[in-house]
């Protein structure tokens, strides 16, 4: 069709008022930038759906959402860049000024060096009536919203010229920033920004979720995130595996069913705790609180004879043994259903003793803390286990540094699974599980900053330990445990983040694991 020719095949008719697009959960699937675009040839090869008309679909997405976001706002500065990004930005223009905002448009590349959807969506901008200006590095926008049109999910190098000079100019602004499919300057893939990249205040993201929104540092800079899938049909999602799925509260009701009226301690797990070196019995107290709170029907501490008095002295209903010998575990070993080993347990020869007697016995162990840094001096392999690193611990699991897991935390998930076969629980910003010789990545996006606390790890650590004693399955009680602990840590930071103390979760923990109670 030629293009003085035409035909719109967005919806004219839709009048955006915020409640007229309800907001659409997440998926659970979370794709490679190069599965995406498979997806989004399945739909145009495959099922017969025009980019032209996928691309139109994203801009009235993005404009529903602007919308929604921002209902006061009068003028939008669109920068339009290179490929179909450029081309949902000239799609948004549009829709836009039919809203009757103000709109100008900044193309940091011309709009006749663009082609295919991405030409043909810059004519049809004009036909209407618009126009554009070129970048100007000297000028900043003070436009009450800026949309991010500059460069889509295929960058690949760091930004350069121009494309580096508008980002600047967008972030000097500071104005609210809308950003099209991925913030300009995220990998796709990584989550790493490529020299420097968009903060924005709101993504939308289109046909499949990116996984660099999520891990390395996306969170950083995708702000408020909204999906909108263009109706691409699930027949096309069928024929791509996603490698990461996002965790959501439905593995916690898989794992917590409402129990029984003649349910009693006995049928609800039993835990041992194991830790809590001179001086640090907080930690271990801590964990077995998380136990009591998650559900486990009886847990008992086993720790050092100085940390007995404190840890009972904070919660009367942990059953506490003191041990100067790490022989004396095998009593509690025996009537125990899963273990928690590591909470404030040190390094010293004390901590040696007690953390090889657990290991001998064939009970399934949740591994935290020092545990963890002994681990890495040991090297060995075990059925049965979950592993709880933060990226340092996850560093001296996998002989590297803290840099460079969070660099690669999907491969460093599946190495540390790989090499010691255990169940891992790689902590940080988007929490990820990874099972041995698995293939699908686990995702927690849920929690907030606030739980940078010390202390937190204890909590989740406890909470993991109470429900896989009730459950029985490590890979579940490692999914469930996750999503609780962040949700609690939400919950908890609502009166704000900074001061939130891992004590604080507590009071919230009752009610995550009674989904729907």
């Amino acid at each position: 069709m030629p293009l003085g020719l035409i035909v719109n095949p967005c919806n004219k008719s839709l009048v955006f008022r915020p409640m007229d697009v309800v907001r659409s959960r997440l998926p659970t699937a979370v794709y490679t930038a190069d599965q995406v675009r498979t997806l989004d040839k399945i739909a145009i090869e495959e099922m017969g759906i025009a980019g032209y008309t996928l691309m139109c679909r994203a801009g009235e997405a993005a404009v529903a959402a602007l919308r929604r976001r921002w209902p006061a706002a009068q003028s939008a500065a669109v920068y339009c860049g290179a490929g179909n990004n450029a081309g949902d930005g000239y799609v948004v223009a549009r829709l836009a000024e039919d809203l009757g905002l103000s709109v100008r448009v900044i193309a940091v590349v011309p709009p006749d060096r663009l082609s295919g959807d991405a030409a043909r969506a810059w004519h049809h901008y004009r036909q209407q009536g618009g126009s554009f200006e070129p970048f100007d590095a000297g000028r900043v926008p003070e436009e009450d919203i800026l949309v991010d049109g500059l460069l889509g999910s295929g960058l690949d190098r760091e930004l350069r010229g121009d494309f580096l000079a508008a980002v600047i100019a967008m972030e000097a602004a500071r104005r609210p920033v809308l950003a099209l499919d991925i913030p300009t300057g995220l990998q796709a893939d990584t989550g790493l920004p490529l020299g420097t990249a968009v903060h924005a205040d709101l993504t939308v993201t289109f046909v499949g979720l990116k996984q660099g929104l999520f891990v390395g540092e996306g969170a950083n800079y995708t702000g408020a995130l909204e999906f909108a899938g263009l109706d691409i049909p699930p027949a096309a999602h069928a024929q791509v595996k996603a490698p990461i799925r996002r965790i959501t509260s439905t593995d916690v009701r898989s794992v917590l069913p409402p129990r029984p009226r003649t349910t009693h301690k006995g049928d609800a797990g039993s835990l041992l705790l194991v830790g809590g070196g001179p001086g640090m019995s907080g930690a271990i107290r801590l964990a077995a609180e998380a136990a009591l709170r998650s559900g486990a029907g009886l847990v008992r501490v086993a720790t050092h004879p100085d940390s007995v008095g404190p840890v009972m002295a904070g919660r009367a209903e942990v059953m506490c043994a003191a041990i100067d010998d790490a022989q004396k575990l095998d009593p509690w070993l025996q009537v125990a259903d899963g273990v928690v080993l590591g909470p404030g347990l040190g390094q010293s020869a004390w901590a040696r003793a007690v953390w090889e007697q657990v290991l001998a016995s064939e009970l399934p162990v949740v591994l935290d803390a020092d545990g963890l840094n002994l681990l890495a001096e040991d090297g060995r392999a075990r059925s049965g286990w979950m592993l709880t690193p933060h990226p340092g611990e996850a560093g001296r699991l996998l002989e590297t540094s803290a840099r460079e897991i969070q660099a690669s935390r999907l491969r460093a998930a599946t190495q540390i699974a790989d090499r010691y076969q255990a169940v891992v629980v790689l902590k940080g910003a988007g929490t990820l599980v990874a099972a041995p010789n698995g293939v699908t990545i686990e995702l927690c996006d849920r929690g907030n900053p606030g739980m940078a606390t010390a202390g937190m790890g204890d909590v989740l650590a406890g909470i993991l330990g109470g429900l896989l004693v009730q459950s029985g399955d490590i890979g579940a009680a490692a999914r469930a445990g996750v999503w609780i602990h962040a949700a609690c840590g939400d919950a908890a930071a609502e009166g704000g983040e900074r001061g939130l103390l891992a004590g604080d979760l507590m009071a919230h923990i009752r009610r995550a694991v009674n989904p729907g109670g």
